[in-house]
């Protein structure tokens, strides 16, 4: 017991150490970002813990500004596609060009080539190229011609999608979706925050710098420690209860599910939930996980993990609404 207590103290200010640089950049995106906490938080969630994020929310929200401060901030190179309909695989990954002097081929490499790409609007690129996205967010690497490369560690993709304009678009698929670790929902700011935003942004031609605060190294080494961080075996069981919950509602007593889950999360729900939280933690500066982390990640990670039946979709009922009634009902370590 005597070790034991000495290894978790260990541990603490080995994460509290290493974990200091998230104020950091917490402080550093201030300068330009109003609010938005909640989306920084799932952006650093997903970069700690190497998975990628589905966002969602209306135009105007600084998606875009939030990204490129954030790639600023950390050193690392950033990419904005815009996803449209005539978009190519080529546009995205690269393509081989004949140089007639030299009598041969060379790569020609595209914008997925970068650490953190902000793929805007992806449902409104044909089924070919989210694949060849998701495809390279899940290999870590891309082929062109007969040549594979690596992509650049750490790589993070935002993708993003309007839940307003739904015509002409292409919906991703439910297997395709899942590879994303969480999946946001950003919503407008307060009064409060706008009021900010307004006097902040309404002046022309001013645009404030920000220095980076780490390098990517930084993020790689994070991700070490993270896998340090202490997770308590009725922790686990609790993210295994929730998980299973959305398998076999009548197990738990959620008897009145059964009609309104089509499918339940993948494992991966599970893996992702483990990761997420321990991130979660690590950004608290903590060398444990509590219950309360996994509660605080379980709504992003499992949102687009539960795949309603007709009869959920024909009384307005929303994965969102099922996540809420599994959380209140399974009991708390």
């Amino acid at each position: 017991m005597q070790n034991y207590s000495v290894d978790m103290q260990a541990l603490g200010e080995r994460i509290e150490e290493s974990s200091s640089f998230i104020d950091d950049i917490f402080n550093e995106l201030g300068k330009v970002i109003v609010g938005q906490k909640y989306m920084i938080d799932r952006l650093l969630i997903g970069l700690l813990a190497d998975g990628h994020v589905l966002l969602e929310g209306v135009p105007g929200l600084a998606k875009t500004l939030t990204v490129s401060s954030l790639a600023q901030v950390i050193s690392t190179k950033f990419q904005r596609i815009q996803f449209t309909p005539d978009l190519l695989p080529a546009d995205l990954l690269g393509t081989l060009i004949y140089n007639q002097k030299e009598g041969e081929f060379t790569v020609k490499k595209g914008p997925i080539f970068s650490n953190i790409i902000l793929a805007d609007e992806i449902n409104r690129s044909p089924a070919k190229v989210q694949s060849a996205l998701l495809e390279s967010m899940q290999e870590r690497q891309v082929t062109i011609g007969d040549t594979t490369f690596p992509l650049d560690e750490p790589f993070l993709v935002l993708a993003t999608q309007n839940p307003v304009e739904q015509e002409g678009t292409y919906p991703l698929p439910e297997a395709q979706v899942d590879r994303f670790m969480l999946k946001i929902k950003i919503e407008y700011p307060n009064e409060n925050e706008e009021l900010e935003i307004m006097r902040r942004m309404a002046k022309t031609g001013i645009k404030e710098k920000l220095k980076p605060v780490i390098n990517p190294k930084k993020i790689l080494d994070a991700r070490k420690v993270i896998n340090d961080i202490y997770m308590d075996e009725k922790v686990e069981r609790y993210i295994i209860d929730i998980i299973f919950a959305t398998r076999k509602p009548a197990t738990y007593n959620l008897d009145d599910l059964e009609d309104l889950i089509g499918f339940g999360a993948s494992p991966r729900a599970s893996i992702n939930l483990n990761l997420a939280a321990r991130a979660q933690a690590f950004m608290e500066h903590r060398a444990y996980v509590t219950p309360e982390d996994i509660r605080t990640v379980a709504m992003d990670i499992l949102r687009h993990r539960i795949i309603l039946t007709y009869e959920a979709e024909a009384e307005d009922i929303t994965s969102e609404d099922i996540i809420e009634k599994i959380m209140t009902t399974i009991q708390v370590p």
